[in-house]
């Protein structure tokens, strides 16, 4: 990230995972790990939680990098520096129409079809993000 230096960045879970294997990430994966012993949950639920708290470390870690936002999902950061990454299913775009209102920018992924594309326009979120090359799976 230093090279490009983007504005904006959002997290994925392949790159996150080759992340983890290095030592110098330790910490966020202790952190991720600390905060679910903080919580009366069940141990099946511990692991879910967990690997979404190391998603959110590394996106807050990736925050200090870029002036722009991040696409996570939770953490003691201004909104205003934060897109939600959400699939555009009926579900989803229906979801950020009203995230949106709440002033809580939405990224879109898994646009398979103009339609989609134009029905996330319709409810006015921040960001389209087509995968061209997911269009074949």
């Amino acid at each position: 990230m230093k090279k490009f230096d983007p504005h904006e960045a959002t997290t994925n879970p392949s790159l996150i995972l080759e992340a983890t294997k290095k030592p110098h990430y330790d910490y966020l994966i202790n952190s991720a790990i600390e905060y679910v012993n903080s919580k009366e949950i069940p141990m099946k639920k511990m692991t879910e939680l967990a690997a979404e708290k190391l998603l959110v470390n590394f996106g807050a870690e990736i925050l200090k990098l870029i002036p722009g936002r991040v696409s996570v999902e939770e953490i003691s950061i201004d909104k205003s520096r934060i897109m939600i990454k959400i699939a555009s299913t009926w579900e989803g775009i229906q979801a950020a129409k009203i995230l949106e209102k709440e002033g809580i920018q939405c990224n879109m992924t898994l646009i398979f079809s103009f339609v989609q594309a134009v029905a996330c326009a319709e409810v006015g979120v921040t960001i389209i993000s087509p995968y061209a090359g997911r269009i074949l799976d």
